[in-house]
């Protein structure tokens, strides 16, 4: 049984991490987050020590490094803002503990370079969650495009809206700065997806950006993508809305809708299981997407013109 440590515990994502603990046959042994509303802990680890304090959790992380025996923590979980990951990182490895990392994994490539540099001072190591990478059907896709081997390339509309209310925009995640925007904060693991299932990323553009939606196109080694991001809710198609859904997800290839929707509740547990095998996702893995998605944070919008995605005509 291995022992983890949790940082963000009142995080949107933490509760798919304890459970993913849980379900490894694993023990949560202390957590930490500022927001004390944390009571879901209580149905996965009700006796894991938790702390409000940074200051204190430090304390008590390294009265365990120092002691000897099974109290040692193994991994520490990272659910905390995006603009956080990367000093939560360091700290974890230098706890003497191998991270495991939410999406993004930080906001600029280089600070890749430096957590690297960490990993080989400590002898620890960063694992991250690429949950697409393991959803059977994105498997299958790569699976097809690598079997056909086609010197073409595929034309590829990414569509992927999921409502969000005015609180958005009041928290962190409506700040740029501590979110990255809304294509690092909604998208970066769908153009972790685009890289991995079609290669090398050969062109970016960026058509038009707001605090709520971005919208571009991508050109990959085997594939020219139109991507379209949003937490608007007026996006959402018609018929979805009448379905009572605020979210819609959409990949098509040639104009084959790709069915992905669901299998997203058991990702982080199929991830959580493949770190434990030593099989999970490092650091220069993510390296395109968080080039991507940092140069389009840093892009001038060119317009609705070119080769953009077809909601856009709803932004003229």
């Amino acid at each position: 049984m291995k022992r983890f440590a949790l940082i963000g515990a009142a995080g949107y994502i933490a509760p798919r991490h304890m459970q993913a603990i849980k379900a490894t046959g694993n023990d949560l042994i202390a957590a930490f987050d500022p927001n004390d509303s944390v009571g879901v802990i209580d149905s996965h680890f009700p006796d894991a020590d938790f702390f409000t304090e940074f200051e204190r959790f430090d304390r008590h992380i390294d009265k365990l490094r120092r002691e000897t025996g099974r109290k040692m923590i193994d991994y520490m979980s990272i659910c905390s803002p995006n603009y956080l990951h990367d000093s939560h990182m360091r700290f974890a490895l230098r706890s003497g503990a191998d991270a495991i990392c939410e999406k993004p994994l930080v906001l600029n490539s280089w600070n890749i370079d430096g957590l690297l540099d960490i990993e080989k001072s400590t002898g620890k190591k960063v694992n991250t969650i690429l949950q697409l990478r393991v959803h059977p059907a994105i498997v299958s896709l790569k699976e097809k495009v690598r079997s056909e081997n086609s010197n073409g390339k595929y034309d590829v509309d990414l569509t992927y809206i999921t409502s969000r209310g005015h609180w958005y925009f009041q928290s962190w995640k409506g700040d740029e700065k501590k979110s990255g925007g809304i294509a690092t904060n909604i998208g970066v693991h769908f153009f972790d997806m685009l890289h991995f299932i079609f290669g090398e990323l050969q062109e970016n553009v960026l058509h038009h950006s707001t605090d709520a939606t971005a919208s571009g196109f991508l050109e990959y080694e085997k594939a020219r993508v139109r991507w379209f991001l949003s937490v608007d809710n007026s996006y959402v198609p018609e018929e979805a809305k009448a379905k009572g859904l605020r979210t819609f997800r959409s990949i098509t290839v040639d104009g084959e809708e790709i069915e992905f929707s669901g299998g997203f509740a058991d990702l982080h547990n199929l991830s959580y299981q493949r770190i434990l095998a030593g099989e999970g996702f490092g650091l220069e893995e993510n390296r395109v997407a968080i080039e991507t998605v940092s140069a389009i944070r840093n892009a001038s919008p060119i317009g609705v013109k070119g080769d953009y995605h077809p909601f856009l005509a709803d932004t003229i």
